[in-house]
């Protein structure tokens, strides 16, 4: 993809809206919604790394409740012709199918790599990436597994089923996968461990996720970066590429 004149990617992760209320999070949704009114003037496309809900999960005919003002301005945004992709995260991993169809925004399950103006890019959450967290791997393979999805779906009523996850997705950081927003150091933090990896097989350009709740912007080899887009909790930065490089930028609106 040739990013036109004058216009600019858009990157974003980790909203968890309705945590740790729906009520507490909505100024925080209200804000989002502004940072979108703000960059669909020349945005060439939209990123969001996922996490943007603190629970999401998705029945043949039922959807979680609340959220409009995100979701209606996502499908403004797509109508309008601005490509908009999703990669689900550790707290939304249940999409099946209705941003695709409500949205017509795809969803991506795994990283995933682009080519922006020449420049490479590998895109993803960053959950389950590198030599970390083993506990947490083992309960992703339960959580997204076919049969274990049909059996919480078919067992328990959706009200109920709801007050579980979101209740585990606060209280269980084993299974949410969360940690300590505390920077490691290079040469402990596991998605930089990740990336250096990746390198050796592939060159890429930038790296760029979320779920680390932390805005960092590290150098690696051969000129390649690892972009952690931060959250919209503490922090409200995202990143931006504008052709030829990419900033995390602070939203103050």
């Amino acid at each position: 993809m040739q990013i036109p004149e004058g216009k600019k990617i858009y990157f974003a992760s980790d909203n968890h809206l309705g945590a740790p209320t729906k009520e507490a999070s909505l100024p925080r949704e209200k804000k989002f919604v502004a940072w979108l009114d703000h960059v669909k003037q020349d945005a060439a496309a939209i990123f969001l790394l996922g996490d943007m809900f603190d629970f999401w999960v998705e029945y043949k005919n039922v959807v979680p409740k609340g959220f409009t003002r995100t979701l209606g301005k996502l499908a403004e945004i797509s109508d309008s012709g601005i490509p908009i992709y999703y990669f689900v995260g550790n707290h939304d991993l249940w999409m099946n199918g209705y941003f695709e169809e409500e949205l017509n925004i795809p969803v991506y399950h795994k990283p995933k790599e682009f080519t922006f103006n020449n420049k490479s890019f590998f895109i993803g959450h960053g959950d389950g990436l590198g030599p970390h967290d083993k506990g947490y791997k083992r309960m992703k393979k339960v959580f997204t597994n076919p049969l274990c999805q049909w059996l919480f779906k078919q067992v328990l009523h959706p009200d109920f089923a709801m007050r579980i996850g979101q209740y585990m997705s606060v209280k269980n950081k084993l299974i949410s996968g969360d940690e300590d927003a505390t920077f490691l150091g290079n040469d402990k933090e596991w998605l930089v461990q990740y990336c250096k990896r990746k390198l050796k097989d592939k060159h890429r350009d930038f790296f760029v996720f979320g779920h680390r709740h932390l805005p960092l912007d590290i150098d690696l080899e051969n000129n390649a970066k690892y972009i952690n887009l931060g959250d919209w909790i503490q922090y409200y930065t995202y990143g931006v590429f504008d052709g030829e490089n990419m900033t995390l930028q602070t939203f103050t609106n």
